[in-house]
């Protein structure tokens, strides 16, 4: 096989599954919102979702359901085979049931409805096929009508593990909205690695201050800026009025490019910094998390970020380069 028809080929495969996601799209309906409702019913009454598959739909629960947990609706795995063998201890009449088959006819699952019915639980299913089995015995049916899989035997699970996923997330990130979930809350639950470090720390953690914050007046000459970025070591000086309110930046790619361009090196520095500074630079609060900061940068695409406080005071400024420092990007 040539290079050329693996490309192909993978291309193919990238347009069944966008296929698949935009028939799965245009699918969204009342079931759907039925099921955000039976689960915030379920969630209300201290239940959780307990989502179960079999096969490669067991590894979509098993991600679904985290995706679940990390983001305020409690959630469990549940494997069909080990509940018919005690794990349906796990489950409690005010859980709700989320099974994943995309035939709809997996029998370990149909096998376990009927248990499940027995501890009270409603059940929510995800399928292809609005006439299987499944979805006729299911209080809520949420159709996965994604198409064929890329999959030459039509027989691996690709386009429509993709589908079912992206409905999973779908569901997660509206129940993120209906129950108002904070992004205090989601630190809560990610308290490692870099993301739990971004959520948890707070701008004030990361700001340079003291001696390594240069302040300014917009009075102070081009060369004043220039040696308070020195003596700081950093790439800004910070410009503030007499309450040391934010009146703009001066940065050192500000004053490398005005040198490139200044005929008169000499008349340039002895100008005010007021007259050349960034006005209304972008800024943030001190008790901003550091998740918002890299929003920041993220838009923006800036080095230097001035941090005020609630008062408005000028008290410090973050450099990009500290925050792979402090590994939080």
């Amino acid at each position: 096989m040539t290079p050329a028809k693996q490309l192909a080929r993978a291309k193919e495969v990238f347009d069944i599954e966008i296929r698949g996601l935009k028939a799965t799209r245009a699918s969204l309906g009342k079931p759907f919102t039925d099921a955000v409702e039976a689960m915030l019913r379920a969630g209300d009454a201290g239940g959780i979702v307990v989502v179960t598959g079999v096969g490669k739909s067991l590894h979509a629960a098993e991600k679904m359901s985290a995706i679940f947990a990390s983001t305020g609706t409690r959630s469990i795995v549940l494997n069909p085979v080990q509940a018919m063998h005690g794990d349906l201890g796990m489950v409690a009449s005010r859980d709700i049931l989320l099974a994943l088959s995309f035939s709809g006819e997996s029998e370990e699952i149909l096998r376990l409805v009927p248990a499940v019915r027995r501890h009270g639980l409603k059940v929510i299913a995800l399928t292809g096929n609005e006439k299987s089995t499944l979805a006729r015995l299911a209080d809520i049916h949420v159709a996965i009508p994604c198409g064929k899989e890329a999959c030459p035997f039509g027989m691996a699970p690709t386009n429509s593990i993709v589908s079912t996923l992206a409905m999973g997330d779908a569901l997660a990130m509206v129940l993120i909205d209906a129950r108002r979930f904070s992004l205090a809350e989601y630190a809560a639950n990610h308290p490692a690695g870099a993301i739990g470090r971004a959520l948890i720390l707070k701008v004030s953690d990361v700001m340079r201050t003291g001696k390594a914050l240069a302040l300014v007046k917009p009075t102070a000459t081009v060369m004043e800026a220039a040696l308070a970025m020195t003596k700081s070591h950093g790439g800004s000086a910070i410009v503030v009025d007499a309450k040391g309110r934010l009146k703009g930046i001066f940065t050192d790619g500000d004053f490398r490019r005005l040198m490139a361009t200044s005929s008169d090196s000499n008349r340039l520095l002895s100008t005010a910094v007021g007259r050349v500074m960034t006005r209304r630079p972008a800024f943030i609060r001190d008790d901003a998390y550091a998740a918002d900061l890299l929003k920041v940068y993220e838009r923006r695409h800036i080095d230097d970020l001035p941090v005020i406080n609630r008062a408005g005071t000028v008290v410090g400024v973050v450099d990009i380069q500290d925050l792979p420092k402090m590994k939080v990007m």
